[in-house]
């Protein structure tokens, strides 16, 4: 479970064996406190979220926007190796 970013007390990350049985378009959790979520990265929008506010939701949006490029370019570093 690589841990991809983070920024105050959110956790950016993805599952090591998430693209290996379905392929699933770039996406990534978000993770803090009792909270989680998870956002496509192409385009950006929100896939799930547990126990965030829409407050909290848009927050995590803004970091996923101003980090995609990073984001989209660990994601394809991670799983183009592992194919």
């Amino acid at each position: 479970m690589p841990t991809i970013h983070r920024f105050g007390p959110y956790r950016f990350y993805f599952f090591a064996h998430e693209n290996q049985e379905i392929w699933e378009p770039p996406h990534i959790h978000v993770r803090s406190g009792n909270g989680e979520a998870e956002f496509w990265l192409e385009p950006v929008s929100l896939k799930a979220s547990w126990r965030y506010t829409p407050r909290e939701l848009a927050r995590h949006r803004r970091i996923v926007v101003g980090s995609r490029a990073l984001l989209l370019r660990r994601w394809h570093d991670f799983f183009d190796r592992a194919s």
